[in-house]
């Protein structure tokens, strides 16, 4: 574009006569314009200059001197160079972070430190990088996406990065260095629902700071005895420390069982009848009916 074809709208007055001449045309900058195009027009404003403060076109010396003499000689060393980097268009919004740490730029989620939940934040938003800043202080630097999520799982609590880190395969390989029974039962815990029953098996796995290895394994193998290998009997059995006790006694000692009669069964509380005195009740009840 041209800044102006003749200098009426510049210079007014006398001077509108003397500076008919157009300047060199400058080019538009959008948006996406890079350094190429801020240099062609620093390099075109340059040579307008030059024209215009040439010593033959300069209507007013200063103090005697030519402004382009001015311009060389002060102006033109106070000048700082060019950015190495091209000019990066950004835009500026607000959110607040919500209780699952994220706060929503355009259609994207985007973590933030769990410390700032609820808390106001601003958004530096650029077509490649998303920054988030509180109270002036930069808090966390995200990569630009279009839409979906970016999370961070440094920025959940401990207790919470904890939980995701102890995934399903790092409970059964610490359950396999504690023994086969604690294995199987991670096994049987993580073999349906694995996500909701995963803080179970960390608990067990966790008792193995306070108790060993070594009992923790016998508390698995009676728990699966008894039929009941959950947390929480695994972790009564350690509290009583009866995970080394003997199974109690049945009294049968194993053997099948044995089937006794009515007669044996309850002969010491009904006394029994022979079958003459049986027959004998039987006539009396037919001689009692017949006279009825």
């Amino acid at each position: 574009m041209t800044p102006f074809k003749t200098a009426s709208g510049l210079f007014p007055g006398r001077a509108t006569q003397r500076f008919r001449q157009p300047l060199e045309p400058l080019v538009l900058l959008t948006p996406g314009s890079g350094i190429s195009a801020i240099t062609a027009n620093s390099d075109a404003a340059a040579r307008s200059c030059t024209v215009f403060l040439a010593p033959a076109r300069c209507g007013r010396p200063l103090d005697g001197a030519a402004p382009a003499a001015v311009f060389e000689a002060v102006e033109a060393k106070a000048l700082p160079p060019l950015p190495d980097k091209p000019f990066v268009l950004a835009s500026w919004s607000t959110a607040t972070v919500g209780p699952d740490i994220h706060i929503k730029v355009g259609r994207t989620l985007y973590s933030v430190p769990w410390k700032l939940i609820g808390r106001r934040v601003d958004v530096r938003s650029t077509a490649t990088m998303v920054q988030v800043f509180h109270e002036g202080e930069l808090v966390k630097t995200h990569a630009a996406l279009d839409q979906g999520k970016r999370t961070d799982r440094g920025d959940y609590p401990p207790e919470k990065i904890a939980f995701q880190m102890k995934t399903p395969i790092w409970c059964r390989t610490q359950a396999s260095e504690v023994g086969d029974a604690c294995r199987e039962v991670v096994d049987q815990l993580l073999e349906v629902n694995a996500l909701y029953r995963l803080r179970a098996a960390q608990g067990i796995l966790g008792l193995r700071k306070k108790y060993g290895d070594t009992r923790l394994g016998a508390a698995c193998t009676k728990a699966i005895t008894v039929g009941d290998p959950s947390h929480r009997t695994i972790k009564g059995i350690l509290i009583a420390g009866t995970e080394t006790d003997p199974e109690p006694e049945t009294g049968d000692a194993g053997a099948a069982a044995f089937l006794h009669s009515p007669e044996g069964l309850f002969a010491a509380a009904i006394p029994t009848q022979t079958a003459d005195e049986l027959h004998g009740d039987q006539g009396c009840d037919d001689a009692e009916e017949a006279a009825r």
